[in-house]
């Protein structure tokens, strides 16, 4: 027995304001017949102890811990630099001087 009857399509489409042809009618009964016996099939399967997922495969987030390291202090990170202002690079400005 089919799900979804090609009637049911018809008042579906006019409820929608689609103006269908028969041979539409009967090309999208027999699409959402499919789809609904495959939504049927999926709801048989599936199991009311397993919990529901976003993905088959669990994902965790693998993150390294946050740990304070030595680094170069300002005065060392700017010491190659061409030009430096207020422990800053200092790079010549490249848009017009209004913007």
């Amino acid at each position: 027995m089919p799900a979804i009857s090609r009637d049911e399509v018809a008042h579906l489409a006019r409820l929608s304001r689609l103006a269908l042809s028969d041979t539409e009618l009967d090309q999208f009964a027999g699409q959402l017949d499919s789809i609904l016996s495959h939504v049927r099939t999926i709801s048989e399967v599936a199991a009311a102890d397993v919990p529901p997922t976003s993905s088959p495969n669990p994902a965790t987030n693998i993150t390294r811990r946050d740990e304070v390291v030595p680094c170069l202090t300002p005065e060392q990170a700017l010491s190659g630099a061409p030009a430096q202002e207020e422990q800053r690079f200092m790079v010549p400005q490249i848009l017009g001087e209004g913007e």
